[in-house]
């Protein structure tokens, strides 16, 4: 396979960096790892992440905190 050249530079907190290095596999670049955990990602949609949290019980009292403070916003008047 030929791989181009060209190179971007991107910004990583170290907990991020540490989570890509962790899926290197054997010699394998940082380019290799993103490519390989994305591959499959582009096609899938977001139907596929559809209750993924329900049964997450800190997201339910996470949601349930957003809808309550969402209750107390007032909202401008445009017209």
């Amino acid at each position: 396979m030929h791989i181009s050249t060209m190179t971007k530079c991107i910004t990583l907190s170290d907990d991020a960096y540490n989570s890509l290095n962790n899926l290197k596999k054997g010699r394998e670049s940082f380019s290799e790892v993103v490519r390989r955990i994305t591959a499959n990602k582009k096609s899938e949609g977001l139907m596929k992440l559809a209750g993924v949290w329900n049964d997450n019980p800190e997201m339910t009292k996470t949601m349930k905190n957003i809808y309550k403070d969402r209750k107390g916003l007032k909202l401008r008047d445009f017209s």
